[in-house]
């Protein structure tokens, strides 16, 4: 909050704020309505923003009183050699101050109550809301921008109902105060005061247009070496470096802009330096006119000692205020473009949504039927936004279709295979059930409910995938755990466990269901966090599985374990499984080949083999050596 005295750091740093903003900023586009929109997310908190701007109001008020008890005390109190009331006065002006402390303690509390409260909700709402963003967002969009606006731009707009609206209210009601005051008690000193005021701010103005381009190269380069270090500090990046022996350039290219960091530092710090010296010097400058212009007419008997000493003290609630409120419009406009990109995220409409009249799954073993399903990927602009992609506009090209006219049936307990060439489509059937997206035409549909009318809930109760490189959190085993079915008991975790053939490793560990696994659960071997994967699926029951089979780049020790694992996970279940072990095709019900999106052959091993189609072309190439290394 804005201090009195031109030593308060309130005041020096509000100034510096707005000096370092970027003046570009009054340039862009805000979408029309977002000022609106930005008193109604404010609106649960407009009773507190009232008392907040009635304690502002009587913060500024208490900032005129004390050098008119000053002047009374000396017209009055010393002149009249009056001693009581001097002590009557002091005692005043220290309840005065009392009250100002008072005062700022509380203006605080109100801030940070609502600061930290519409942090709080935006945040939540943008979590909230991303969390609906199909499969889609996430593979366009840069982690770090979208972490930004729930960092950065949140803050941003945040400071709009605290800073910004406390400084500008603040400020405009000590301003014209104190100059009323001041024209009252000497019109002429008042208007010579105005005047040197522009031999400060129009260099400030140019240092500060410098400084806020310093600055926003500074948040530019940070950001680089926050996502370098993000890239470079997981486990897979980390990797990488030393496998290609790169660490020597990697340092380089980090302490450049690192360097350039450190540089922009120092030269903030005496831009920094030369604003606040300047304007001290130009209150000193004001405060040398008042005395000696004002000491001349004190002498002559046209101003009282108490009034110059008074106007002095005015002085130096002066300059700092007008200095912000001169900059007051690109305040305003960085919190309005801080509140258009929290907006522009929560405009955004997520693809998959339940349908107002959506129900549950029908219970009990699941009969999943494709009937006649047509897909293509959406584009950047149905599912992205072209600032968290760090592009001027979104591609708007019409993806490629990539399945077509897909029908098959499986029934309850049945275990489809899909097989086929890379990029004939097998994926992104296995995407669709769990509907990570939705189908351009035909109909999925589980127990005879479209996908697309079942709530999301229900449907990701029904069903359970386990991918080829599972993904942990880093948490320990239980939290991994507890992702699946938070109520799960010790006693169902170590069923799950031992189900999936790694309840005796888990058993082996110091801490047990306490182990954390690290980034990426890196800490554990490809086998033991593919187990640990599908005692996440045991523990959650699905009655569907759909599987791209974990198994394809273990070790034959980890295979045999993962594969019994998963033997125990498909028992009784509905399953589809992408296919790259001859075990898998073998024990299918039903066997789909695809083919640039296309279902081209469907049956068994046996049949498929006999027909001497793409199926028998495929096995020849992937499966026969497997057949040879285990005749069984």
């Amino acid at each position: 909050m804005p201090g009195h005295g031109m030593g308060g750091g309130g005041q020096f740093g509000s100034v510096m704020r707005s000096m370092r903003r970027d003046e570009s900023v009054t340039d862009q586009h805000v979408t029309k309505g977002t000022a609106k929109r930005m008193f109604q997310f404010a609106r649960p908190y407009r009773k507190i923003l009232a008392w907040f701007l009635v304690l502002v109001t009587v913060n500024a008020v208490l900032g005129v009183i004390n050098p008119l008890l000053f002047r009374s005390i000396i017209n009055n109190g010393i002149k009249g050699h009056d001693k009581t009331l001097i002590v009557v006065l002091s005692l005043v002006a220290a309840g005065v101050a009392f009250a100002a402390t008072g005062l700022s303690i509380a203006m605080r509390w109100v801030s940070a109550k609502v600061g930290e409260g519409l942090i709080f909700d935006m945040r939540s709402q943008v979590f909230g809301h991303i969390q609906k963003m199909p499969i889609a967002f996430f593979t366009r969009t840069q982690t770090g921008a979208l972490i930004s606006r729930l960092n950065n731009d949140v803050i941003g707009a945040q400071q709009a109902f605290t800073d910004t609206l406390s400084s500008v209210v603040s400020n405009l009601i000590s301003v014209t105060l104190v100059l009323i005051v001041m024209f009252f008690l000497s019109w002429q000193i008042t208007l010579i005061s105005l005047v040197i005021l522009p031999v400060f701010v129009l260099p400030a103005k140019r240092v500060g247009r410098r400084l806020s381009a310093i600055t926003r190269e500074s948040y530019g380069l940070n950001a680089q070496m926050n996502n370098t270090m993000n890239e470079r500090f997981n486990v897979s990046g980390a990797l990488l470096v030393k496998l290609f022996g790169r660490p020597a350039e990697e340092r380089s290219a980090f302490e450049q802009k690192a360097g350039r960091v450190r540089d922009i530092g120092i030269t903030q710090a005496m831009y920094a330096r030369f604003f606040i010296a300047a304007l001290t010097l130009t209150a000193a400058l004001a405060t040398a006119v008042v005395y000696g212009w004002g000491g001349v007419q004190a002498v002559d008997g046209a101003l009282s000692v108490g009034t110059v000493v008074a106007l002095a003290a005015y002085l130096t609630q002066l300059y700092a205020p007008l200095t912000a409120l001169s900059n007051v419009q690109i305040d305003v406009m960085t919190a309005l473009v801080s509140f258009d990109r929290v907006f522009e995220i929560l405009d955004l409409p997520p693809m998959i949504t339940d349908k107002p009249d959506a129900q549950p799954i029908p219970p009990g073993p699941a009969r999943i039927e494709f009937d006649h399903v047509d897909f293509r990927y959406p584009t950047a602009d149905e599912v992205s936004l072209a600032s968290l992609e760090s592009v001027a506009v979104l591609d708007t090209t019409v993806s490629q279709q990539v399945l077509f006219d897909v029908s098959f049936t499986a029934e309850p307990g049945q275990l489809v295979a899909l097989v086929g060439p890379s990029g004939a489509g097998k994926t992104t059937v296995s995407q669709l059930l769990p509907r990570l997206y939705d189908v351009r035409s035909g109909a999925i549909r589980i127990n005879g409910t479209d996908v697309r009318d079942a709530t999301a809930e229900s449907l990701t109760a029904t069903i359970g995938v386990v991918t080829q490189d599972a993904h942990l959190f880093h948490e320990t085993i239980r939290g991994n755990l507890l992702f699946a079915k938070p109520d799960a008991t010790d006693a169902e975790m170590d069923s799950a466990l031992a189900g999936a053939q790694i309840a005796t490793m888990v058993a082996t560990l110091p801490d047990g269901l306490n182990t954390v696994v690290g980034d990426r659960g890196y800490r554990l071997s490809g086998g033991e966090k593919q187990r640990i994967a599908i005692a996440r699926i045991l523990l959650k029951a699905p009655e569907v599985v759909v599987l791209d089979e974990a198994t394809a780049h273990l070790d034959s020790e980890s295979e045999a374990a993962v594969q019994k694992a998963l033997a125990t996970a498909l028992e009784g279940r509905t399953s589809l499984v992408i296919a790259h072990r001859l075990s898998t095709v073998r024990e299918a019900d039903m066997i789909l080949v695809l083919d640039h999106g296309r279902i081209v052959e469907r049956g068994h091993h046996d049949e498929l083999l006999a027909a001497d189609g793409q199926y028998a072309e495929l096995y020849h190439i992937q499966f026969e050596r497997q057949e040879q290394a285990d005749p069984a």
